[in-house]
């Protein structure tokens, strides 16, 4: 990785940041803060580095032009970060990295993220049992060997192949554009039947949209289907944040400073202002690339439609323990089939990368779907731990010892209907851009896209490429 030469902030004393999770690794992005003066005396200024604001400098700098990102944490990655504990390395909530994302492939080095895969299906607890779900068009003797399982008819399983054949036949565009209603009406007018919806399909979806409603887009369920048929979902060896780790290290020394929170843009965007009175000319323009809740503070004006639409915030709480063994051997997803309990899907990290523990020991990952806000941590680890002595042997599961708790307060934008994926403009105003992924698909190749589309269209309005 490149190393970032940075100095502190001249109007901020350097300080260790006031964070109760340790970062990832002693890596300049996480130990080191800068003093943000544009090397040239025009440039551009792009405002977070999680997924959108990476790409968008990413793309800047492959175009050669100058540029500072302006990060407020203490490291890049937004959402998407791993932090070490005693070996552990513990995501930032439940995140699994498709392999099939088309945006990713393009912008990502897969063989230096060493990316592990999950089983190809799922195992479900109903009726006091795990039952597996298999991949027919990958594991055809296991496909044919869960055809009789309780989770949903025969008729629903070869269905749930015929929505898989016919997301993967059409194009990202076509999906993220179709007509669209609700996942929960999608699933209904496609035949499936309530026992695969309450038992498979809610709490697999549920735990990739946090909705337990399914009121999300329909779009993003086609296209997360087809992202399933074409690849694998996965784990980097190094955390999820390996990811935005990867983007950072391609980005020009000097360029990337963390601990520099934003608070005021120029609405004509010509400079932005730092909490600490300094202001950062962005003669190019700006690129807010930071996630909703954050964008309407810092430009409202141009996010009236979206504040409509804030009732429905999508809050997760993903909780750790150490064990000494896991029940489970395979690297697979568990899924809550039963209609009870507040486990939406757990797993077990360590068997699908074993570089998630040390040598030893089994890191087990348990996602709530909600905020739970009138529950303690002990009390949420404790109601874990007693549902899971259900699913497994209790005196294995009574000795886990619970290591986090992450809460995401905004883990995803609301996207129920309508929603507009693909067309949405970056350009807000003269010099200033949105992206991100409230701006665009609530998937990882959704915020890539639109932090891509914001460099191109500030590229284009400033005469640096053809348009």
């Amino acid at each position: 990785m490149k190393t970032l030469l940075l100095s502190p902030l001249p109007c901020s004393p350097f300080a260790p940041p006031k964070t109760p999770h340790a970062p990832l690794s002693p890596s300049p992005h996480a130990l080191s803060s800068s003093a943000v003066t544009p090397s040239s005396p025009s440039a551009a200024v792009v405002i977070g580095a999680g997924l959108s604001g990476l790409a968008a400098a990413t793309h800047l700098a492959s175009a050669s032009v100058p540029f500072v990102l302006l990060e407020a944490s203490d490291a890049v990655g937004g959402r998407v970060r791993t932090d070490s504990l005693n070996g552990f390395l513990l995501d930032r909530g439940f995140q699994i990295f498709l392999t099939a994302y088309p945006e990713a492939r393009r912008l990502l080095h897969y063989p230096s993220l060493r990316l592990r895969p999950f089983y190809p299906g799922a195992l479900v607890f109903h009726d006091g049992r795990l039952h597996r779900v298999a991949d027919p068009f990958r594991l055809p003797l296991s496909g044919l060997a869960s055809l009789l399982n309780p989770i949903g008819s025969i008729p629903d399983k070869l269905l749930v192949g015929l929505a898989r054949l016919a997301a993967a036949s059409r194009t990202d565009a076509d999906l993220l554009s179709a007509p669209e209603t609700t996942i929960a009406q999608r699933l209904g007018a496609a035949g499936f039947s309530p026992s695969i919806v309450e038992r498979f399909l809610r709490p697999f979806l549920a735990g990739i949209f946090f909705d337990l409603d399914l009121a999300t887009s329909s779009r993003l369920f086609d296209f997360i289907f087809k992202c399933l048929a074409l690849g694998d979902n996965t784990l980097p060896s190094a955390g999820i944040g390996a990811i935005p780790e990867q983007l950072a290290a391609r980005l020009p020394p000097g360029s990337l400073h963390l601990r520099s929170r934003v608070a005021a843009v120029d609405p004509g965007g010509a400079s932005v202002t730092l909490e600490c009175g300094e202001v950062v000319s962005a003669d190019l323009g700006v690129i807010v690339a930071v996630e909703q809740p954050e964008a309407e503070r810092l430009v409202p004006q141009f996010l009236p439609p979206m504040k409509e639409k804030r009732g429905a915030v999508r809050s997760t709480v993903c909780l750790y323990f150490s064990a000494d063994r896991a029940p489970v051997t395979e690297p697979i997803l568990i899924l809550n089939g039963s209609g009870e309990g507040i486990v939406n899907n757990m797993f077990f990290a360590s068997n699908v990368a074993p570089s998630y523990a040390p040598e030893g020991k089994t890191l087990v990952s348990v996602s709530l779907v909600g905020a739970f806000p009138e529950r303690s941590d002990d009390e949420l680890a404790a109601e874990v731990v007693r549902e899971l002595a259900g699913w497994f042997r209790p005196q294995e599961v009574g000795a886990w010892k619970h290591l986090r708790t992450y809460r995401i307060g905004f883990a995803q934008p609301d996207q129920t209907p309508p929603t507009n994926l693909t067309a949405r403009e970056p350009r807000v105003g003269a010099g200033l851009y949105l992206c991100g992924d409230h701006w665009s698909s609530a998937t990882f190749d959704g915020a890539l896209v639109s932090g891509r589309k914001a460099a191109e269209a500030l590229l284009r309005d400033r005469g640096l490429v053809q348009a």
